[in-house]
């Protein structure tokens, strides 16, 4: 099926960690080799020390931060400029934004001036480099206005798991089987971190609960949550459980086993899968947080209180739940109405 044929997946619509290591710069380094080993000594740093909040830095956000310096490191090689980071002046950094907004427009360019804030901190405190974000005369992008979030379709979700093998008893292919499972528990409304980080021992399947692993702030106080699994959810992870034991890896503790028993599954192979099982049930791609948004919308429409989908989603704050129950508030609205039928 072409692209263009594919259908919408929206209801509306009807990384492998790697360890620094030091370098050593050369007796007479090209500018290339300085700026690399800036970089590493950055990354170094990153990994070393605590964010704002006094939590150490995730490895994502420190591929963010360094994924940014590349970005400035290969504009300042297309334009010839030599020298290492230290050269770059407000001047210098506000042609780079601009050169950068023209390929990435508004959002791209605001998330590379906030990554890029770090690197300049650090060369600050490291090399007192005069800081170029303490300049009045910086260019600021702001953030693009958020959009609406995107909910699922119901008939997008039901062919996601047809193509994944429905659930069916005969099906014992591990990809298979683990997909499908994969996919009714994002249906739960677990962030994408939060399904990966399940163990075993987080699932009591008896009880039909799921204990989700902290994160953010709730990580610093040992809090977490417990989440109720759908029925179909507790079939599909008691197969996949089952079919988990013919992999190489069985004995980890880490619930989600990557396939040709590879360990286990990372954000970017989740990405990977949940695309190619849009595309095989001939729809564009989504994203695994479109999930909890749905999940989100199932919950409310089913008639449950603010109060308790925050307490199943991990909200502490109201304006989460107005957030993500946005874009069909509408729809939920009219349908209540209806039910109402004839008031007088």
């Amino acid at each position: 099926m072409s692209a263009q044929a594919r259908k919408s997946p929206l209801r509306a619509s009807q990384g492998t960690t790697r360890s620094a290591t030091l370098r050593v710069i050369p007796q007479d380094p090209d500018t290339s080799e300085v700026r690399a080993a800036f970089l590493s000594d950055y990354a170094t740093h990153l990994r070393a020390t605590n964010n704002k909040h006094g939590r150490p830095y995730q490895e994502k956000t420190v591929r963010s931060y360094v994924e940014a310096v590349r970005a400035l490191d290969r504009w300042m090689t297309e334009q010839g400029m030599e020298g290492d980071y230290l050269t770059v002046d407000t001047t210098a950094l506000n042609l780079f934004f601009r050169a950068y907004h023209q390929a990435h427009e508004q959002g791209g360019t605001n998330t590379v001036q906030r990554n890029l804030r770090t690197f300049f901190v650090w060369l600050e405190e490291e090399h007192e480099h005069p800081n170029p974000y303490r300049d009045k005369k910086l260019q600021r992008y702001a953030p693009p206005k958020a959009g609406k979030p995107q909910t699922l379709s119901a008939e997008f979700i039901t062919d996601l798991l047809k193509v994944t093998g429905n659930g069916h008893p005969r099906v014992r292919e591990f990809e298979k089987v683990r997909d499908h499972a994969i996919v009714r528990v994002l249906t739960e409304g677990l962030r994408a971190e939060e399904l990966l980080t399940l163990r075993l021992d987080s699932l009591d399947l008896e009880q039909g609960l799921a204990q989700v692993v902290p994160l953010k702030d709730a990580r610093s106080t040992g809090e977490g949550r417990i989440i109720p699994l759908q029925p179909r959810t507790v079939v599909a992870l008691t197969r996949y459980i089952r079919a988990r034991e013919t992999h190489k890896l069985s004995k980890s503790q880490d619930l989600w086993l990557g396939t040709r028993n590879r360990s286990r599954l990372t954000y970017s192979g989740l990405y990977r899968m949940l695309n190619r099982r849009a595309q095989e049930a001939g729809y564009e791609g989504c994203h695994a947080h479109q999930f909890r948004h749905t999940a989100t919308d199932d919950m409310l429409t089913a008639g449950m209180s603010g109060e308790d989908v925050m307490t199943i989603q991990g909200w502490k704050d109201p304006t989460m739940l107005r957030h993500y129950a946005a874009d069909m508030a509408t729809s939920r609205a009219l349908k209540a109405a209806k039910r109402l039928g004839d008031r007088y």
